[in-house]
């Protein structure tokens, strides 16, 4: 599994306009980086967090959630990248807050999250490679910069945010199976 490192995380968003964190909105408290939030906010980049996979809760779960992050002082939208449900949506979106052309935008979030589904959503046909394997993470194998439209360009990222937590949080962040240590002795 690729992981990108902070470094190349902070070196990716500073060439960007403007920065996406997809959150997935069956579990945005996890799935949200802080960190990602501050270095958007210290760079100045305009920042949009995606509540990615809303087919998978009830439309009032999800409301919510945008209300609870958008009383935080964040943009959000909610989506289904999957079905393209609110991905037309978020291209307004986008080009509302880029102001300028050309623009580019990032995609950051942990594995699993939906990153290069959306930017093969707004697409409208395959681009960015999502893995054949469900529930695989980190198939993303490194930076890549695709076009939607003229002068819209998304560079899609590996499962940028680096596990830091301990043995629970690695399992739910994506540490492969084999790095992690058996937790039932065996005899």
């Amino acid at each position: 599994m690729e992981l990108a490192s902070w470094r190349l995380l902070a070196r990716t968003m500073k060439n960007a306009d403007v920065v996406l964190e997809v959150v997935d909105i069956r579990d945005p408290i996890h799935t949200r980086s802080r960190r990602v939030e501050k270095m958007a906010e210290a760079m100045d980049k305009d920042l949009i967090i995606i509540l990615n996979k809303s087919d998978l809760v009830p439309r009032s779960v999800a409301e919510k959630w945008a209300r609870i992050i958008e009383g935080q002082g964040y943009d959000v939208l909610y989506i289904s990248a999957r079905n393209r449900l609110g991905t037309r949506i978020l291209r307004g979106y986008i080009k509302h807050v880029a102001r300028i052309k050309p623009f580019s935008v990032v995609v950051v979030g942990y594995p699993k999250t939906g990153k290069s589904s959306i930017i093969n959503a707004l697409r409208g046909r395959k681009g960015a490679s999502t893995s054949p394997i469900p529930g695989s993470p980190g198939y993303t194998k490194g930076i890549q910069l695709l076009k939607i439209e003229p002068g819209f360009y998304m560079i899609d990222t590996p499962g940028v945010i680096p596990v830091e937590g301990g043995w629970p949080e690695a399992i739910i962040r994506g540490r492969s199976p084999e790095e992690l240590v058996d937790p039932v002795p065996q005899p």
